[in-house]
This record gives C-alpha cells, sequence and structure tokens, in this order.
C-alpha cells in the first residue's frame, strides 16, 4: 500500500496526459470535489453517496492513470482546506490461501487502516485498481471458485465501505475494472459515479499521436520535421482505430527501436518508420483476433 501527501510537484501531469470524450474529467472532478468538500453534509440526506467512483474500460485505457491525476487535481482544488492523502491500494496483496483471512484483512482496512490514515489530514482518496479481485460478482461465481469464499470476500468490501462511509465522510474511494461484468451488484448499486472508458475515436488517436511525437521532438530534435505534419497523422490516425490509448502513445517507440541504428539514432525516426509501426501493431491486433 502506497501512502502519499498531495499536492505534490512529481503528481503533475497523468491529469493531462489522458485524452477523454468531452465533459468526462469535469464529471469526474466535479463529483470528487463534491463528495471531499461536502461529504459530512450530504451525509444528512436521504440517498446521501457512498464516496465510491468506479471507472471501468479495457486495458490501456487510461483508467488508473486518470485516477492518479484525479487525486492530484483535487488536492490542488481543495489545497486551501490542508493537504490530500492519497492511498493506492493492491488488492492482489491480500491473502486468499487461508480460509478467512483475506475477508478478515479487507474489514480491517476499511474499519482500522484507512480511517487511521485518513484522521491525519482533511481529506482522503483511496485508489483501488482491479477492483473486481475484491468485489466479486455472487450471482455468477465460477464453480471453479469456493461460493462461499467469494461471499465472504465481497461481504467484508461492502461492510467495510458502509463502515467507512459512516466514519470518515471526507474519505473518496476510487475503483478500477477491465471487467465490469465482474464487479459484484451490490458494489456497483453503491458507487456516486461509474464511468466507462472506451477505446479512443480517430479525432482522439490523432491528439494523442500529436502529443506524443512533439513531446519526443524535445528530448530529440531530429523528429521536428514530423512536428505537425497533419497528413501523416490522419493517417496513422485512421490506421489505428482498434488500438488502446497505451498502444498508440508507444506507436513512436516502436519505430524508434525497430532497427539498432534508430535504436542508436531516435531522433532519425521518419514518417515511413512511423507506418511501419502502425502496420506491424494491425498485424498483432488481427492475429490476436483470429479464433
Amino acid at each position: 500500500m502506497g501512502v502519499h501527501a498531495l499536492p505534490a510537484d512529481h503528481h503533475d501531469g497523468p491529469w493531462d496526459s489522458i485524452i477523454t470524450p468531452p465533459g468526462l474529467k469535469d464529471r469526474l472532478l466535479g463529483t470528487a470535489l463534491l463528495i471531499l468538500r461536502h461529504g459530512r453534509a450530504l451525509g444528512q440526506l436521504n440517498g446521501a453517496p457512498h464516496g465510491l467512483i468506479l471507472l471501468s474500460g479495457p486495458p490501456g485505457t487510461g483508467k488508473t492513470t486518470l485516477c492518479q491525476g484525479l487525486a492530484q487535481k483535487v488536492a490542488l482544488g481543495l489545497s486551501q482546506r490542508g493537504a490530500t492523502t492519497f492511498v493506492e491500494v493492491d488488492p492482489h496483496a491480500f491473502p486468499s490461501d487461508m480460509l478467512g483471512e483475506g475477508p478478515r484483512a479487507v474489514l480491517r482496512l476499511f474499519s482500522d487502516t484507512l480511517p487511521e490514515i485518513a484522521a491525519r489530514r482533511p481529506h482522503t482518496v483511496v485508489l483501488v485498481d482491479e477492483i473486481e479481485a475484491l468485489a466479486v460478482r455472487r450471482s455468477t461465481a465460477s464453480f471453479e471458485t469456493n461460493p462461499v469464499d467469494v461471499h465472504r470476500a465481497t461481504d467484508a468490501l461492502l461492510s467495510g465501505l458502509d463502515l467507512l462511509r459512516k466514519t470518515c465522510p471526507q474519505v473518496l474511494v476510487l475503483g478500477t475494472t477491465n471487467f465490469a461484468a465482474a464487479v459484484d451488484e451490490a458494489f456497483l448499486d453503491r458507487a456516486d459515479l461509474v464511468l466507462r472508458l472506451g477505446l479512443p475515436d480517430e479525432d482522439t488517436i490523432a491528439t494523442i499521436l500529436r502529443q506524443t511525437i512533439a513531446e519526443a521532438a524535445t528530448v530529440f530534435p531530429g523528429l521536428n520535421g514530423l512536428v505537425g505534419d497533419e497528413a501523416l497523422i490522419a493517417h496513422l490516425a485512421a490506421h489505428c482505430l482498434g488500438l488502446d490509448g497505451r498502444r498508440v502513445r508507444k506507436l513512436l517507440l516502436s519505430a524508434m527501436g525497430s532497427t539498432p541504428e534508430l535504436g542508436l539514432e531516435p531522433g532519425a525516426v521518419t514518417a515511413a518508420h512511423l507506418r511501419a509501426a502502425v502496420d506491424a501493431e494491425r498485424a498483432m491486433l488481427t492475429a490476436a483476433a483470429r479464433p
């Protein structure tokens, strides 16, 4: 478990690096600020928030990076009221081979550990990646797993969330999942906001490519000739549909490492090298889709 004090200069960048559909970031940031700033007051209302936001979508769409950026963004927005604690939880660190030990550890996290951490500063943001590892959908649990263990683990998480909300209304829990269908219905029902990040469209891909090339050109000036080449960007973006944002960002790196010569002189990458890198990615995507 990682614990950080925010805002911090070295946490700048993730929020702006992820390109999302219009309005998504505003809604995400608005909900987070509402819960952290007014959580105690909202708790007096019917339909009070649970202090939980879930981001779902395929791997490589920037869910974790966006959450990390959100933590810094809300810390900046609330800085006049004090610092924010950012906690990153690895759900796979909880023991599962000892009967009952995993659920007990989850309950201790939410009933003891997180409240103790939250007492240090006015606001706390908790990120749990791959939340489906803890919030397993009980109604469709695999016959290969012990249904009793699945129920215990999910029940522990739900009980822990409810207890945390009552005792620490200044805490916001962020969850991410690649498989929303694997997340328990009761957990989804507790979420104040559920957002899905899909694969980027052509315009978003073009924006990512522009940013990536321009950023790399500041390190390798030989790439300046590619900056502003809109015909190249349009060609690449049209052929990158189906790739996730992470793969799009790595296209330039792929081109740089395509030959020993380019590995030594990355600034020598040309438009032809980038087109070849895209073709290679498309071939891998097609091969992976075959039965």
